[in-house]
């Protein structure tokens, strides 16, 4: 990335502020902060912690320098263009498992963008692959002190990871992360699992890699690799059947009782989607530690049922009782089934409703992915409560609307009753309790 040559400018100045107070404006354009470049917000916020600060502007077109003091960490006021003062750095792979290269024609734009930016991983925990990143960049994130950062490796074999993300650059990414190791810094690991490309052997030597930057390497996910129907003229890619998915359960968990052992935590986690795959028993909340791979998936159905059980704990039997009707995906079906019955002498009962994932194609359980089309296939005419509870996670998440446009009204006005979301167990508690 070049160093910004135009500068930053500064498009509000928060009242009572260090910088209002040593006369920064709205419109001054920020170029260096003791004279170093402000190239985007890692750098701002690095070079603002310090309490003494010499701000270099341009005011109309005029240098001007100012100089502050501040408490330490103390914001110095400034608000800028974008969030990250920079333009987003985008993915140049062509991964042969890319999910938004699987998305069907018309969906929304923001569906198609490839974030491929380093500082979206360390400040939203966004998976990131490096192969973007400059020698001079990688260079500014050990400067910087980026820890942690969160990294698609999917292989630490040079000529796999090439072959699996079509970038000549991905065969580097055991020279970056032992750099990050020895810098000090820690990074969360994903490997996205492709049959009979980067499993087995290959599996193995990328998890005897990873182990070995242990504590710089913090936790390695492994997730199935996710197939849709839109692959029309993409790689063929199988998906693991439950005899498979049960093989790299017991691949991995003797390495999670390993590195127990050496490390003081078992360093490698596998998606809840190995075990309802696999229809074995998920693991206990304590196997998923610190639950730092929730996002990819890894403990999330634990942490559901710890939040739920301990929510319902507090409770007493309702004063009325009350059927509700509850939709997901289908993967997860046979655990919340369970689950729920626990709600039965508390007054509750729920009917369960797992809804196909005909949108994306019949190799896509999870209930995140499922869309207003699903619902509105599986419901239309069936008796529901109202309001029907849904995941959270099936709507966009600043917006009530679903992966293929629909919005939560329209599927509201179709089934004709209210919906309510939930995000975790202590939420759906919470709908399931009120008078």
């Amino acid at each position: 990335m070049e160093i910004c040559a135009k500068g930053q400018p500064i498009t509000f100045v928060e009242h009572g502020t260090p910088a209002e107070r040593a006369g920064v404006r709205c419109g001054d354009v920020l170029f260096r902060i003791n004279d170093t470049p402000v190239i985007d917000l890692i750098d701002y916020e690095a070079l603002t912690a310090h309490r003494a600060l010499k701000l270099d502007l341009e005011r109309e077109g005029q240098p001007l320098s100012v100089l502050l003091r501040k408490d330490e960490y103390e914001p110095l006021g400034l608000c800028f263009e974008t969030t990250l003062m920079s333009r987003m750095m985008t993915c140049r792979n062509h991964c042969v498992f890319c999910f938004i290269d699987q998305m069907p024609k018309g969906v929304r734009s923001s569906l198609n963008v490839k974030d491929d930016d380093w500082r979206m991983s360390f400040i939203m925990g966004n998976y990131v692959t490096l192969t973007n990143v400059s020698d001079a960049e990688f260079q500014r994130i050990i400067d910087r002190r980026v820890s942690p950062l969160y990294v698609s490796v999917h292989a630490t074999d040079p000529e796999v990871r090439t072959r699996i993300m079509r970038n000549p650059s991905a065969g580097r990414i055991m020279e970056r992360l032992t750099a990050l190791q020895k810098a000090g810094l820690r990074f969360h690991a994903q490997i996205v699992l492709c049959r009979g490309l980067n499993d087995g052997e290959i599996l193995l030597r990328t998890l005897r890699d990873l182990s070995s930057l242990a504590p710089g390497c913090a936790s390695v996910a492994i997730v199935p690799v996710g197939v849709t129907k839109y692959r029309e003229g993409l790689t063929q890619l199988g998906t693991f059947d439950a005899a498979q998915s049960a093989e790299i359960i017991e691949t991995v968990e003797p390495l999670q009782r390993e590195y127990l052992d050496r490390f003081g935590t078992r360093l490698v986690f596998l998606s809840d989607e190995w075990y309802l795959n696999a229809g074995r028993t998920l693991p206990a909340p304590e196997a998923y530690e610190d639950y730092e791979q929730i996002e990819n998936g890894v403990g999330l159905l634990r942490m559901f049922e710890e939040d739920f059980r301990y929510a319902l704990s507090e409770r007493t039997k309702r004063s009325k009782p009350r059927r509700f009707s509850v939709a997901g995906g289908t993967a997860a079906y046979p655990f919340f089934r369970e689950l729920y019955k626990a709600l039965a002498p508390f007054g509750v009962e729920t009917d369960l409703h797992p809804i196909p994932n005909r949108w994306f194609g019949g190799n896509v359980h999870v209930a995140g992915l499922v869309t207003g089309s699903d619902l509105l296939t599986e419901l239309t005419g069936k008796t529901l409560s109202d309001p029907l509870l849904i995941p959270k996670n099936m709507l966009r998440e600043t917006e009530d609307v679903f992966l293929d446009g629909m919005t939560k009204d329209d599927v509201e006005r179709a089934l004709g009753v209210h919906i309510r979301t939930f995000s975790d167990g202590t939420e759906l508690i919470s709908c399931v309790f009120e008078e």
